[in-house]
C-alpha cells in the first residue's frame, strides 16, 4: 500500500529457435519490462568476449513500410469519415465517442502477418485509391484556379484574350503589376532600352497599376532586370484564354462543378471509410506490435546460437513469468533471478494499487515518478485530493453538476475507450461528492439560494455557516494542514532513515515535532494553572532544542527554516479563502438576480434569469478550476515537499496493444 512494486530481475539465456516464442508470450503477458544490454556489452570487454548486441530481425523493415502504409491509409480514413460532418457532430463524436468493440484476429508469425497485411491493404487500396485520387486531382485543379482567378482579378481592367500574351518565337511578353508612384518611372527606363518595345499600362487598384510587356526576345532578360528593380510583382497567365472578366466567370462555374464533384466523392469515399476503418486499424495494431516484437532483439545479447537478455518482473508475476519462459522454450532456457538493493537507482517503478486509490496513480505520476523504496504517497492523495477539492468549491449544486460531468465522462463519454479519461472521471466525481456534503453542511446550495431568492432561510443540513462561523472554518483548514503536514514529515522522516541520512531525518522533519510539542507544553503551561511553569519550562526546552536541531542542520540559514514551516502551514488557509470565494461570488449572483427582478419592469424577469443562469455557470467553472489546482497544490507544494524524493524511471512494460484487437487463444 505504501511501497511500489518490489522488483526482481530476470537473467535469460535461451536458444535462436525459441526467442521468437518466448518474446511473442512475454509482449502478450505484458509483465516484464525488458533492459538493454547492448550498450554494456560494447562497454565492457569482458562481456564483450562472450556475446555481442544482437540486432532487429530482417523483417523489421518490411513491417515498419507496411505499418506507414497503413498509418497513412488509417488517416485517410479518419478524415474521410469527417466528410460533410457538422461541428455539433463532431464535437458530439469527441466527447461521446462510439464505444471501441476490439476485433478477434489470430495468432500469425511475421511472415503470415505480412502475407495478411499485403493482401488487406491491396484491397483497401484498389477501392480507396481511384477516390482519393480523383479527390486530389479536383483539389490540384482547384487551387490552380483559385490562382488563375487572382491572376485575372489584377488584370481585369485589360480588354485583351488572355491567350495572346504568351511568348512567340520572335517575342517576349511579361504581365505583371508596379507601385503606382513608379510606374513613370519604369516606363521611362524600359523606352530607354529599344524601340521595339510595346507598353500598356492600366490601373490595377489604388496602389498599383497593371503593365503588358512586349519586346523582342533579345531584350527580354534586359526588360525583365529593370522591371525587377522597380518592385515589379510578376504575373503568370500560362494556360489563360479568354478575356480576364470571361476567365473569372468560366473558373468560377468550373469551381461549382467541381465542388459537386468533390461532395459526390467524399460521399463515396466515406462509405469506403465506414467499411474498411475497424480493419485497417486492427491491421495498424498488429503491425506496431509485431514491430515492437522485431524491434526488442536490439536490446539483447547474442552468441551464434543463443540470444541473452534481461527483464525487470515484480516480485509477484516472478514466477509466472518464469514459468512462462520455460513453458515457450520446451525448457531449453536458464533463468537467474537477482535480487535488487533497496537502494539501487536503477530499478523501475511502478505503482500497483487497487480499487478506490487506482486512479490516483496518475496524479502522483503527473509530479515525477517514485524512487525505488521510498513512501508512495497515492493512498494519502486519494483520500486528501476530494476533500481538498470538497473543500475549495464547497457548493452542493455546484458538486452535483461536476458529479454529472464526471459520471458522463466515466460512463458514457472518453472513460468507455481511455483509461486516463475513466481515472479522471472516477476522481471527478469523489471530489464532486465532498463538495456536495460539505456544500450541505455549510449552508452551500448556489450561494444563499434557498434563503435570498426562494425565503426559505438556511439549508435544514447546515452545521456551519461559510460567512458567519469563518474563524471556526479557518481553524479546520489550519489543522487538516497540521495533520497532513506530519504526516509529510512522518514520510520524510521513514525515507531518510531507510537511505541512512539520519541528520537529514532530524533536522528536516523530527524538528517540527519537537517543536510542535514544545508549543502545547507552553499553551498548556499558560491555559492550565494545574501545570502553570513546569508546562512553560519544558516548553521552552522542546522549542530551544528544536533551534538547536535547525541551527545543526543549516547553521543561521538552518532557522530561517521556521518561517518556511509557518508558510506551508498558513497555506491550508486557502481552503477557506476559496470556501468563501465560491460562497461570495454565488451570493454576488443571487443578489444581482434579485434586484433585476424587483428593480426593472417588464423585462427584469427574463434579465434576472440570463444574470442567474450565466452568474452560475461561470462561477462553477471559475471554482470548480480553482479547486482543483489549489488542492493539487497543497498535495505537490506543501506535502509532496516534506518527503517525496522522486526518481527517473517509470515501470515501461514490454506489452502488446490490444484496444482494436483481441487475440484468439
Amino acid at each position: 500500500m505504501f511501497q511500489t512494486e518490489r522488483m526482481r530481475k530476470l537473467k535469460i539465456v535461451t536458444l535462436d529457435k525459441y526467442a521468437p516464442s518466448i518474446i511473442s508470450e512475454l509482449h502478450e503477458a505484458g509483465t516484464v519490462q525488458i533492459d538493454d544490454i547492448s550498450e554494456r556489452i560494447q562497454q565492457d570487454p569482458e562481456i564483450g568476449e562472450l556475446l555481442t548486441p544482437a540486432k532487429s530481425t530482417s523483417k523489421t523493415g518490411r513491417i515498419s513500410s507496411l505499418l506507414m502504409k497503413t498509418t497513412s491509409l488509417s488517416d485517410a480514413i479518419a478524415n474521410a469519415l469527417m466528410f460533410n460532418t457538422s461541428k455539433k457532430d463532431k464535437i458530439h463524436s469527441l466527447i461521446n465517442p462510439e464505444l471501441i468493440v476490439p476485433k478477434n484476429v489470430e495468432p500469425m508469425d511475421t511472415d503470415a502477418l505480412i502475407i495478411y497485411a499485403e493482401s488487406v491493404l491491396d484491397d483497401a487500396s484498389t477501392e480507396i485509391s481511384p477516390v482519393q485520387d480523383k479527390l486530389s486531382a479536383l483539389d490540384t485543379e482547384a487551387s490552380r484556379l483559385n490562382s488563375k482567378i487572382t491572376v485575372a482579378q489584377k488584370l481585369i481592367n485589360f480588354n485583351y484574350d488572355l491567350g495572346i500574351l504568351a511568348d512567340t518565337n520572335t517575342t517576349s511578353t511579361i504581365v505583371g503589376r508596379i507601385a503606382v508612384e513608379s510606374a513613370s518611372e519604369v516606363k521611362a527606363e524600359l523606352n530607354k532600352i529599344t524601340d521595339e518595345i510595346v507598353i500598356d499600362e492600366t490601373n490595377s487598384d489604388e496602389a498599383f497599376n497593371s503593365f503588358i510587356v512586349v519586346s523582342s526576345n533579345e531584350y527580354k532578360d534586359t526588360v525583365y532586370s529593370t522591371l525587377r528593380k522597380f518592385g515589379f510583382d510578376n504575373l503568370d497567365v500560362s494556360g489563360m484564354e479568354g478575356k480576364p472578366s470571361d476567365f473569372i466567370a468560366n473558373a468560377n462555374a468550373r469551381l461549382s462543378a467541381i465542388a459537386n464533384e468533390k461532395t459526390q466523392l467524399q460521399a463515396q469515399f466515406k462509405e469506403l471509410a465506414k467499411k474498411w476503418d475497424d480493419d485497417i486499424l486492427a491491421l495498424k495494431e498488429q503491425l506496431e506490435n509485431e514491430k515492437d516484437k522485431n524491434e526488442i532483439y536490439t536490446s539483447f545479447g547474442e552468441t551464434k546460437n543463443s540470444k541473452v537478455f534481461e527483464a525487470w518482473v515484480p516480485v509477484k508475476k516472478a514466477e509466472e513469468t518464469k514459468k512462462l519462459i520455460e513453458t515457450a522454450s520446451d525448457g531449453y532456457c536458464v533463468i537467474e533471478e537477482e535480487e535488487i538493493p533497496d537502494d539501487s537507482e536503477d530499478v523501475p517503478v511502478l505503482q500497483n494499487h487497487s480499487g478506490y486509490v487506482k486512479p490516483y496513480e496518475i496524479l502522483v505520476d503527473m509530479y515525477s515518478p517514485l524512487k525505488y523504496n521510498e513512501v508512495d504517497p497515492t493512498l494519502f492523495v486519494a483520500i486528501t485530493f476530494p476533500l481538498f477539492f470538497g473543500f475549495c468549491l464547497t457548493d452542493a449544486m455546484y458538486g452535483l453538476l461536476n458529479f454529472l460531468v464526471g459520471y458522463f465522462v466515466l460512463y458514457r463519454g472518453l472513460g468507455r475507450n481511455s483509461e486516463t479519461s475513466k481515472d479522471f472521471g472516477k476522481i471527478f466525481m469523489a471530489s464532486s461528492l465532498w463538495a456536495i456534503l460539505l456544500g450541505l453542511l455549510t449552508n452551500g446550495l448556489l450561494g444563499d439560494f434557498s434563503s435570498r431568492v426562494l425565503g426559505m432561510g438556511a439549508l435544514p443540513t447546515t452545521c456551519l455557516d461559510a460567512f458567519t462561523n469563518a474563524a471556526v472554518i479557518l481553524v479546520i483548514a489550519i489543522a487538516l494542514g497540521l495533520v497532513y503536514l506530519n504526516i509529510g514529515f512522518l514520510l520524510g522522516a521513514i525515507n531518510n532513515y531507510r537511505y541512512g541520512n539520519k541528520k537529514d531525518a532530524w533536522t528536516n522533519q523530527i524538528v517540527w515535532f519537537v517543536l510542535e510539542i514544545g508549543i502545547v507544553f507552553l499553551a498548556l503551561g499558560y491555559m492550565l494553572p494545574a501545570i502553570g511553569m513546569i508546562g512553560i519550562i519544558i516548553g521552552a526546552i522542546f522549542i530551544i532544542a528544536a533551534f538547536g536541531l535547525l541551527f545543526w542542520g543549516g547553521g543561521a540559514y538552518g532557522i530561517m527554516d521556521f518561517f518556511s514551516y509557518m508558510g506551508d502551514v498558513l497555506s491550508f488557509a486557502r481552503l477557506l479563502a476559496l470556501c468563501l470565494a465560491t460562497a461570495g461570488i454565488a451570493m454576488a449572483v443571487n443578489i444581482l438576480t434579485v434586484m433585476c427582478g424587483t428593480m426593472i419592469p417588464y423585462i427584469g424577469i427574463i434579465l434576472a434569469i440570463i444574470v442567474f443562469i450565466g452568474g452560475h455557470i461561470f462561477n462553477w467553472l471559475f471554482q470548480t478550476l480553482g479547486a482543483g489546482v489549489n488542492a493539487l497544490r497543497l498535495n505537490y507544494v506543501e506535502f509532496f515537499a516534506q518527503f517525496f524524493m522522486g526518481g527517473k524511471n517509470r515501470f515501461e512494460a514490454f506489452k502488446a496493444g490490444r484496444k482494436f484487437t483481441k487475440l484468439n487463444k
